[in-house]
């Protein structure tokens, strides 16, 4: 099994979302985990809601440093944060195999509740088909660098 670490700066909803999606979609394959490098210290509550919505628990969540993990390995570290936006990525300091997948964070945006619930909803499908498009490699036997490639080429579609 595969460890993979989601990773942006506040941990508050697009890793939350990634973790909770890679542990549910990749069963016996995958084993999901989120960090920031500067986490809020609280998850925003609509990922929480999206991850809800879509029967999936959320008890274990919290918004935490990749420090937390002490010696944790991690075989894959995917970032979210959103270049276009002017994100800054974390630069995981690990051995993993990195991958980036810029979503634009739902935490952003302002209007109406079904305006926000839309943004959510948006990243929850945008890493849903990443993380099936993930599984439907043989990501057990590809190099690093087709792995990492692989990582870049799903992050780089468009959803």
């Amino acid at each position: 099994m595969l460890n993979v670490l989601i990773l942006c700066t506040g941990n508050s909803c697009r890793s939350i979302i990634g973790e909770a999606l890679i542990n549910h979609l990749g069963q016996g394959r995958l084993r999901g985990f989120s960090a920031g490098s500067q986490p809020t210290g609280q998850v925003n509550p609509g990922a929480i809601a999206v991850l809800e919505r879509h029967g999936l628990n959320t008890a274990e969540f919290h918004s935490k440093t990749w420090d937390s993990f002490g010696e944790q390995a991690f075989d894959l570290v995917i970032t979210v944060c959103d270049n276009a936006a002017g994100e800054t990525c974390p630069l995981y300091p690990g051995r993993a195999v990195k991958g980036h997948w810029g979503i634009p964070d739902p935490a952003h945006v302002s209007g109406s509740e079904a305006e926000i619930n839309a943004a959510f909803e948006t990243t929850f499908q945008q890493l849903t088909a990443r993380i099936e498009r993930l599984l439907a490699l043989p990501i057990e036997t590809l190099s690093d660098a087709d792995l990492r490639a692989a990582l870049n080429e799903i992050g780089a579609s468009t959803l």
